[in-house]
């Protein structure tokens, strides 16, 4: 069974501010035919889980930090080749959602760059670390995820996707990043977050949001978001994988992403 593989119709350009490091950066997402990668200067990196250097917060592959938003971009769309050059080691975060970069692939529109063999799953991919847990096996793009804070509001929140790629421009892309309100003078001190307003993340307090959500389940929708780009690392569509996944990280994300890499080349 063979893919249709699917580029960027004409260069797109994107600017802003890198999400944590809050250093101006224009972005160009250019036509390919090689696959997706990056490029900051004469430095080229391919999207793969291996490239992987950083799970801090974001997902950093080579020194390009803060890929997660884009390549989940990317998986939602069924885009498989890109060639994404930077001024800045950090994708912009824009609206701190992955919504913009959606909303200006959609606007240029995709075009067929060839056809590729279909990664085949030959065994589930399964990670239980304490209480993190992801399970992905081969599917129809049934896609869960279950953001649960224990006893600290907002407890357990689940978002669920019956078909990941029709639901992702509407209802996943368009929930950004958030934090918890107590942890901002934290992230402040860490020097992260620096991009980043009250518009472009969504503020968990102790007892509510303490500004406007754009859905009920945003951190659960973002925090789906955020494993699409990171599991699309391993280059397998999205609609095709039937995927579970409780209080997952970047970290367990990228383990689970370099598993299925490795259970498709079996």
């Amino acid at each position: 069974m063979t893919l249709s593989r699917k580029t960027v119709s004409k260069p797109i350009h994107f600017e802003g501010l890198g999400l944590h490091t809050g250093v101006p950066v224009k972005m160009t997402v250019h036509p390919s035919s090689d696959g997706i990668s990056f490029r900051l200067g004469a430095d080229r990196v391919i999207a793969a889980p291996e490239n992987v250097t950083d799970t801090t917060r974001s997902t950093k592959l080579g020194q390009i930090g803060t890929i997660e938003h884009l390549m989940s971009a990317f998986a939602g769309l069924e885009v498989t080749d890109a060639e994404i050059e930077l001024t800045a080691p950090e994708v912009p975060g824009m609206d701190g959602s992955s919504w913009p970069f959606v909303e200006a692939l959609l606007a240029v529109g995709l075009e067929d760059c060839g056809h590729a063999e279909i990664p085949q799953l030959y065994r589930r991919v399964f990670i239980k670390e304490g209480d993190t847990e992801i399970a992905v096996a081969k599917g129809t793009g049934h896609w869960r995820y279950v953001y649960n804070t224990g006893t600290r509001w907002p407890g357990n929140q689940p978002y669920e996707a019956l078909s990941v790629v029709d639901s992702y421009a509407q209802e996943i892309s368009k929930a950004r990043t958030f934090a918890f309100a107590e942890e901002i003078p934290m992230i402040i001190q860490l020097g992260l977050g620096k991009g980043l307003d009250e518009a472009s993340a969504l503020i968990l307090g102790i007892e509510g949001y303490k500004n406007d959500a754009r859905f009920e389940d945003e951190p659960a929708r973002h925090k789906l978001l955020d494993l699409i780009g990171d599991l699309y690392l391993a280059g397998v569509p999205i609609k095709l994988l039937n995927v579970v996944s409780e209080r997952s990280g970047h970290t367990a994300n990228i383990k689970a992403a370099a598993m299925l890499k490795q259970a498709t080349e079996a």
